[in-house]
């Protein structure tokens, strides 16, 4: 079977699905519960506050093709890329790995949240990815080492995220659920 390209991606109609391309492979994901949703916005929020008081950069909430090649194409719940990195990665649609991606886990979506695309998200060079886990309400933080997204911290309720992309950063994990 043949890979689909990011063209004809592109001619796909728009729907309440979301769309991806995993090394030219279609998914279709419905469109997100309202849980999930309350969870992205809270998140997005006390970030947004924190990166335009800092002036740091972009963030941006799904949906939002972000290219990595032609054949691969995700849209992560969340994303920020780095002032320095705008202008090579933020075109039409995000061209590149941005610096940070943030998945907000469902049952639907465990799958593909945990392996495939933090898979991709480590193949492709983002810097730092986070998997938000309502269940257990906890954020994971991973992190490239040695060229590899690791996890490498936790969060649970009671603590507040703590991350190298954001100095100073406090986060309160509860806020976000």
């Amino acid at each position: 079977m043949a890979k689909m390209t990011y063209a004809q991606y592109r001619l796909l109609p728009e729907s309440r699905n979301q769309y991806e391309l995993f090394d030219g492979e279609l998914v279709i994901t419905p469109s997100p519960n309202v849980g999930h949703q309350r969870i992205v916005g809270r998140l997005c929020a006390q970030l947004l506050t924190y990166v335009e008081a800092h002036s740091l950069g972009l963030l941006l909430v799904s949906p939002v093709d972000t290219i990595f090649d032609p054949y691969t194409v995700l849209q992560p719940d969340i994303l920020f890329v780095s002032c320095e990195r705008i202008p090579d990665t933020v075109k039409e649609h995000i061209e590149g790995a941005p610096d940070l991606t943030i998945e907000v886990l469902s049952s639907s979506t465990l799958e593909k949240d945990r392996r495939r695309k933090l898979a991709v998200y480590s193949q492709f060079g983002v810097r730092e990815c986070w998997l938000v886990d309502p269940e257990a309400q906890t954020i994971e933080l991973y992190a490239r080492e040695g060229g590899l997204l690791r996890l490498t911290r936790t969060f649970s309720c009671g603590e507040a995220v703590a991350s190298p992309l954001f100095p100073g950063l406090d986060l309160p994990v509860a806020g976000v659920f």
